[in-house]
């Protein structure tokens, strides 16, 4: 699945047309609480401004609804003054996405100049992925760069549309993409054994389709989460008043029957009584599938936490994604840290899945001990599942 990257394209004097994750979080006052996602995209832009690129930045931010007070609320314009004070230079900015501002403003462009677009989702053809609107963001450039990995899953103009329609011209992958590529499809094309796999997160139906895959590939799938409370409710256990999907239940029992010894699930539960009070709240550890009436799961328990640090001790590959309890709320943080702990004190390849694996991580301060943090939630888990993306596909071969 190797893609050609920018570093290996003459970008001297040519036009760049990069697609990036600038979906950064803003507060009222329009100030960025978050740049990491603008840092993680230095690499790339650099790779062409200092070998004499032009570069035009394109992204999202946020989920516009198309009303007047979107304009200030979700505008690209601090992502640009941001990346400027970053780059120590002078940043462009247009007003629009591809109309007579960002078609003056690109071609006003010299050796080495950076311009970002306003917001993609400015634009109703980015969403519903609009050829006429892609056409008009592909005339402004030489060389297409897909750094995006967040929305390689989608369908969006600027991931299919614009590379399609810059056919016969350069189109290649950013650092960033190069790096989840390698690990994510690497990971599951070729692993290292053991190569155990931790799912957490509330809910059965979303990662459905990640352990059923995962079943297939990996020698061990451990379950945490709310998620494990629905295959308790299959196994015929009690779950107290536990986040469980009643719908899933048949599923949830396929799986177990599926998985046999690969599907591990908790063997003890650290409950509560009141959601909204974790710490006041009375709490117990009870083995699974015993919790009360009037209880609910809250983590998985000592002994749970115990089971999955000696699994994951002796792996060579580890695949996380979702947290193992509510991790933001002590003392229900303790199992996601624990699995947490001895994910970093593995000497395996560790692949953390975006979202909120990714936060526990980073919160937790585990980010640097592990292999690869994973930018792409959503797009981590499609490629979990086994899913191509066509965003990366139609992409040139290596």
């Amino acid at each position: 699945m190797a893609k050609k990257t920018i570093d290996q394209v003459d970008v001297a004097g040519k036009t760049v047309l990069m697609r990036v994750d600038f979906n950064v979080p803003l507060d009222d006052n329009q100030t960025i609480t978050d740049d990491r996602r603008i840092r993680m995209a230095l690499p790339s832009i650099k790779s062409v401004i200092d070998r004499g690129g032009k570069l035009i930045l394109m992204s999202h931010l946020g989920r516009p609804k198309g009303e007047p007070s979107d304009v200030e609320k979700f505008s690209l314009a601090p992502v640009a003054i941001r990346l400027g004070e970053l780059l120590d230079k002078t940043v462009a900015f247009s007003s629009d996405t591809v109309g007579a501002d960002a078609e003056a403003k690109a071609a006003a462009l010299s050796d080495g100049d950076v311009l970002v677009l306003e917001n993609l989702r400015f634009n109703d053809g980015e969403k519903k992925g609009d050829a006429e609107f892609a056409g008009k963001l592909a005339a402004m450039a030489d060389v297409y760069c897909n750094d995006a990995f967040g929305t390689c899953h989608r369908k969006d103009a600027s991931m299919v549309a614009v590379p399609e329609a810059m056919a016969g011209k350069s189109r290649v992958v950013g650092h960033l993409v190069a790096k989840e590529i390698q690990y994510l499809s690497d990971a599951i094309a070729n692993p290292e054994r053991p190569f155990v796999a931790i799912l957490g997160g509330a809910k059965v139906s979303d990662k459905i389709n990640v352990i059923n895959n995962l079943l297939g590939i990996c020698d061990a799938v451990l379950i945490g989460g709310a998620m494990a409370y629905t295959f308790s409710l299959a196994k015929g256990e009690a779950v107290g008043n536990s986040l469980v999907e009643k719908d899933k239940v048949d599923l949830a029992k396929e799986l177990i029957a599926k998985g046999g010894d690969k599907l591990v699930l908790p063997v003890d539960t650290h409950c509560g009584d009141d959601f909204g009070d974790p710490e006041g709240c009375n709490k117990e550890i009870v083995p699974a599938g015993e919790i009360k009436d009037g209880f609910e799961g809250m983590d998985i328990g000592p002994a749970t936490s115990a089971q999955y640090s000696k699994i994951l001790a002796s792996a060579k590959t580890i695949v996380w994604n979702g947290p193992m309890g509510v991790f933001e709320k002590p003392p229900f943080d303790a199992g996601t840290k624990a699995v947490a702990q001895a994910v970093a004190d593995s000497d395996s390849i560790s692949i953390i899945g975006g979202g909120d694996s990714a936060a526990a991580v980073d919160q937790l301060g585990f980010a640097d001990q592990v292999s690869h943090v994973s930018t792409g939630g959503g797009a981590s888990l499609a490629m979990l599942e086994g899913q191509s993306f066509a965003a990366v596909d139609l992409l040139d071969e290596a």
